[in-house]
């Protein structure tokens, strides 16, 4: 199994960084890191949009889950049924969010192990065709990618917290009588969004520079595309209302005419 995974997913990332160091001016290694992450992304991201859309869909059905759950707390099966029946009038899979993390989960430790083991270390595994340097330059403004950063764990920590704070499902304020398992769940949430990037920072401080970089790279670039996916909904939303305005008022003003003519 460690074979396979070396043999195609950590070996073509190494090689892919080499590659990359090569042919961008400069002999970067950060570029050489942005690029590589752009790379990345733009493979994974079908699979990724997939489960942003999944994991905003369950955010918003969440407060109805809430509320199968205290309605069936005392009969799992009816609860399992009416859950199914939620999830399949608003077309949600539970699941989908899970299945293109764990597909992208090989990517991102095979890129931990090719900054973790360092790059100097292992250019006995860089493929014929590819021109083998004879130095790696991990100086990039200033910082250096083989050694922990603290303003690059800072930077992931962010962009972890601004793409949680997304994705988070704004809900009003219950105060009914039964209302305290959600208040509950919702502070949950709360306290995950800020617990996360935390955590993130001090991971990040026991990574090496490039590997944060990459994390925070790869994070940002996601925040961006929720952004993009949150707003192009938002702005379909907002068309499909007026549409349906329009056709309403359309439909008053003919039958409006009708009874005129009726009249007359």
């Amino acid at each position: 199994m460690i074979q396979l995974f070396n043999q195609f997913f950590y070996e073509p990332i190494f090689n892919l960084v080499i590659w990359l160091y090569n042919v961008i001016p400069g002999e970067s290694l950060g570029l050489a890191i942005i690029a590589l992450t752009i790379i990345i992304k733009l493979i994974l991201l079908p699979l990724s949009q997939k489960s942003i859309k999944s994991q905003k869909a369950l955010q918003e059905i969440q407060p109805k889950i809430n509320e199968l759950k205290k309605k069936y707390k005392d009969n799992k099966e009816k609860m399992g049924k009416a859950m199914m029946a939620l999830y399949k009038e608003h077309k949600v899979n539970p699941f989908s969010s899970c299945l293109p993390l764990l597909i992208q989960l090989p990517f991102l430790l095979a890129v931990f192990r090719v900054f973790r083991n360092g790059i100097e270390n292992n250019l006995s595994l860089v493929y014929p065709f590819i021109e083998t340097p004879e130095t790696i330059h991990n100086m990039w403004l200033g910082i250096n990618l083989a050694e922990r950063s603290i303003f690059l764990a800072v930077l992931a920590g962010a962009a972890q917290f601004w793409q949680a704070k997304m994705m988070m499902a704004k809900k009003p304020e219950v105060k009914t009588k039964g209302s305290k398992d959600e208040n509950m769940a919702a502070i949950m949430s709360k306290q995950m969004v800020y617990f996360m990037p935390v955590i993130t920072v001090f991971i990040g401080l026991t990574l090496p520079g490039g590997l944060t970089l990459y994390w925070f790279l790869i994070t940002l670039l996601t925040a961006l595309q929720q952004l993009v996916m949150f707003k192009y909904k938002k702005n379909n939303h907002n068309n499909n209302n007026n549409n349906k305005e329009k056709d309403f008022v359309i439909d008053g003003e003919v039958k409006e005419i009708e009874n005129k003519k009726i009249e007359k």
